[in-house]
C-alpha cells in the first residue's frame, strides 16, 4: 500500500489500538447486563466500540432494554473500571512503532474518546511512553465539539500537530474511528478486534492484524533498520 499523500504526521487512537483495555469495558458490561438477565455480545459492543462514554452508554442501554438510563450505566460500572484500568497493557507493536517514529522525529498524536480521568488511569504504568506523542486529544477537550464519528477530534489534533489532514495517517480499531478519520480527510488504517467483521472496515486504506504488521517504508516513513 503506498498512501495517496505524503505522510508527515500519524494519529492514534488509544483503547484497542495502543492499549488493551478492551477486554476491561466488556468485562464490566457483561457483569452489568447479567444483574438484569441480559447477555452482552458483540452485537451490541461492535456499536459501542471507539464512541465518547455518553455515547456508549446510551447504545448499551438502549440494545439491550435495561432499566437503566446511560447515566445509571456510567456509574454503576465506574468502581470496577477504576480498579482494572491501571493494569492496562500495551497492544503488540505498539511501542515498537511510535518508539521508532519518535526516534526519526515523526509528529504523532493520540486521539481518544476517552476522557481526562480515564486517559490518566489507563496510562498509570505507561506516563513515560505516552511522554514521547507530541500532542494529546481526548474526549472531553473543550475543542472537541462532537465525538467520533464525527473528525472533530482528528482534525484539532491535526491542528495542534501544525499539519494538514490530507498529511496525516490515522490508525484506528472501530468503525467509527475510520469514518472520522475518513470524514477528516485523512488516510486511515483499520487494525481491529478479531470479532470484527472485516467489511465494516471498507472505508479504511488497508486492515492489519495487528500493529506488528504495519510497514513504515510503504508509507513514506522511516523504515525499521532491525
Amino acid at each position: 500500500m503506498v498512501s495517496r499523500n505524503p505522510v508527515t504526521c500519524v494519529i492514534f487512537d488509544m483503547d484497542g489500538l495502543l492499549l488493551n483495555t478492551e477486554p476491561f469495558y466488556t468485562k464490566v458490561s457483561e457483569h452489568i447486563a447479567a444483574r438484569y438477565g441480559k447477555v452482552f455480545d458483540w452485537s451490541v459492543k461492535s456499536s459501542m466500540i471507539g464512541k465518547r462514554a455518553e455515547d456508549s452508554a446510551r447504545v448499551f442501554t438502549q440494545a439491550l432494554g435495561l432499566p437503566m438510563t446511560p447515566a445509571e450505566y456510567l456509574v454503576a460500572r465506574q468502581e470496577m473500571l477504576d480498579d482494572l484500568f491501571p493494569q492496562a497493557e500495551p497492544m503488540p507493536g505498539a511501542v515498537r512503532l511510535t518508539e521508532h517514529l519518535h526516534r526519526h522525529g515523526v509528529l504523532q498524536a493520540v486521539a481518544t474518546s476517552s476522557d481526562r480521568r480515564h486517559f490518566a488511569l489507563k496510562t498509570t504504568r505507561h506516563r513515560q511512553w505516552f511522554g514521547i506523542f507530541d500532542c494529546i486529544v481526548i474526549g472531553d477537550d473543550p475543542g472537541v465539539k462532537r465525538g467520533k464519528p464525527a473528525p472533530d477530534i482528528f482534525l484539532l489534533a491535526a491542528e495542534r500537530l501544525g499539519t494538514q489532514p490530507a498529511q496525516c495517517l490515522v490508525f484506528e480499531d472501530s468503525p467509527v474511528g475510520v469514518e472520522a478519520a475518513r470524514v477528516a480527510g485523512m488516510a486511515v488504517i483499520a487494525v481491529p478486534d478479531p470479532n470484527l467483521k472485516p467489511e465494516v472496515f471498507h472505508a479504511a486504506d488497508c486492515i492489519l492484524r495487528s500493529l506488528n504488521e504495519f510497514d513504515p517504508a510503504a508509507w513514506g516513513l522511516p523504515q525499521y533498520r532491525e
